[in-house]
């Protein structure tokens, strides 16, 4: 019994550290995120559903502030999504030629739909934050953090998100989203701080596209 009680504070105490690690982990990289003037960054992006299957796709990825974010496809080529502060534009003629469509952006960027900007506001206040281990992506070193809402979130039930160690920048994401989709947004080429037009963020509509509400 005198061996075994050392061996179980020595395990509640790794515990509580690895719980204090992971929200200084996430309140560093909160920090850090919502001091950035702009990032720019390629993507990956892979879709399971057990419906339609397993889709993937590619591009480039622009944020300035919390209200705008642009995705651009290269793969499918000429999809986009576009977040210009007022409404947010799906424009997929991949699979829905010929229409757009445009939805109200909600003012408050927590519960807009930029999820990054939702989870890095205030993540020790809004979600239980679990540190799950050690990771590396591009021979780079990650913290790997889970984040579960504290209260029902309409978007996702969890979120576990690979931050750069030396940044403290977010460079993969995974969501289990309410509707049963499995979401992986993997960044690199990550560039901060740059110069970003308001143009990145404008959506023209093409000629003979139907704008629909919604």
């Amino acid at each position: 019994m005198r061996r075994l009680l050392p061996a179980l504070m020595l395990l509640g105490l790794a515990s509580s550290l690895a719980a204090q690690n992971a929200t200084s982990i996430a309140g560093r990289a909160s920090r850090v995120y919502r001091g950035l003037s702009s990032i720019r960054a390629s993507f990956r992006q892979t879709i399971e559903d057990r419906m339609i299957g397993t889709q993937e796709s590619s591009g480039e990825l622009i944020q300035s502030g919390t209200a705008n974010l642009v995705m651009r496809f290269e793969d499918p080529k000429g999809d986009a999504i576009v977040l210009d502060g007022t409404y947010v534009w799906v424009y997929t003629p991949s699979t829905t030629p010929g229409q757009v469509i445009r939805m109200t952006m909600p003012s408050d960027p927590v519960y807009g739909p930029n999820v990054l900007s939702r989870i890095l506001d205030k993540p020790n206040e809004r979600y239980q934050v679990e540190y799950l281990r050690e990771d590396t992506t591009e021979g780079r070193p990650m913290d790997v953090l889970e984040f579960t809402p504290r209260a029902e979130d309409p978007l996702f039930r969890q979120a576990v998100i690979w931050f750069d160690r030396v940044t403290s920048l977010p460079r993969r994401l995974e969501l289990d989203e309410m509707t049963g989709v499995h979401r992986t947004l993997t960044l690199s080429r990550i560039r901060t701080n740059t110069a970003v037009s308001p143009k990145e963020f404008r959506f023209e509509v093409p000629s003979g596209v139907r704008v629909v509400e919604q």
